[in-house]
């Protein structure tokens, strides 16, 4: 791997335990990295977290393995809001996570709720997981009242407003209006648009305004059928390319929920490897625009270490 490249992985979670409902289910963690999920017992994380714990040290672990320098810790309902765990987290280790605070969006207050993440606990990015705002009884829209009041607050603020969106063009036009109304308003959008879906390109051509950037969190995930290398990935971030250009475009790996399927590794090595990107791509795509997105400065330099086996 090229010294030079800093890695920088845009999306991931960190949780201590799931015990939480969304849409009037429960998720809750089980043993063996099983959890209870909307119904279902699923296997959330890979079986050696036996104790359900998705922490920042075993992450870390797996960073400085696969020579990743920092990472986003982003959140989702599915998880429970982590706040206090996450404050935690990115005091303790300031240069190598960025941590997203969320608000209970679900009830009224979730402004203030936002305001105090941000200047009493220091959170510099706020997380929207606008594909869980829709509900069985009732849909909670990203352009009500309050939430404009909020993304105005953020915007004053400096503060990235972290957003998964449903699929397709679901929430598109919802975010034209926020982009419109709040100019200056850091935004990352996950998931890469949901390339598997129709009309995932209109997720994309908002990263051709200022301040709107895509990463790629779930990619493997949602290309899972097909498996490493993932080839449809890479036509999918070529595709992105010829929409918004690469400087628009960032590497998350959806950490720890992929790597049931795949090692942490693998959910970037196929972007080093690919003949279908360039070094200047790889090098950009990989680490550089997530730092100047995101502003980290001290980022570590990772010795590879050789495996047993090799």
């Amino acid at each position: 791997m090229n010294h030079e490249l800093k890695i920088i992985d845009a999306h991931s979670h960190l949780w201590l335990k799931q015990d939480t409902t969304w849409n009037g289910k429960v998720i809750r963690s089980m043993e063996n990295g099983r959890s209870m999920f909307l119904g279902e017992e699923v296997q959330m994380v890979p079986p050696f977290m036996i104790d359900g714990k998705n922490s920042a040290e075993v992450f870390l672990s797996n960073m400085n393995y696969a020579q990743v320098s920092a990472a986003v810790v982003t959140q989702e309902f599915i998880d429970g809001i982590q706040n206090d765990y996450l404050q935690e987290v990115q005091a303790r280790y300031p240069d190598r996570f960025l941590v997203c605070g969320m608000a209970d969006y679900f009830n009224d207050g979730f402004a203030e709720e936002a305001q105090r993440l941000m200047d009493e606990r220091g959170f510099r990015a706020i997380k929207i997981p606008a594909h869980r705002l829709m509900l069985d009884d009732r849909r909670v829209w990203m352009t009500s009242d309050e939430m404009m009041r909020m993304f105005h607050m953020m915007e004053d603020r400096g503060c990235i407003f972290s957003v998964d969106l449903a699929d397709g063009d679901t929430n598109v036009a919802e975010m034209k209006e926020i982009i419109q109304e709040c100019p200056r308003l850091k935004i990352a959008i996950g998931h890469f648009g949901m390339p598997t879906t129709e009309h995932w390109h209109e997720q994309i051509r908002l990263a051709q305004n200022d301040n709107v950037f895509i990463e790629s969190g779930g990619i493997t995930w949602l290309f899972n059928s097909e498996f490493y290398p993932f080839k449809g990935a890479i036509r999918a971030i070529r595709e992105a390319i010829d929409i918004c250009g690469i400087e628009k475009l960032m590497w998350g790996s959806d950490y720890p929920r992929t790597i049931t399927a795949i090692t942490y590794r693998m959910s970037y090595d196929f972007v080093l490897k690919s003949s279908e990107l360039t070094d200047h791509e790889k090098q950009l795509f990989l680490g550089e625009n997530a730092r100047r997105f995101y502003g980290f400065q001290h980022l570590p330099t990772l010795p590879y270490i050789k495996n047993m086996s090799e």
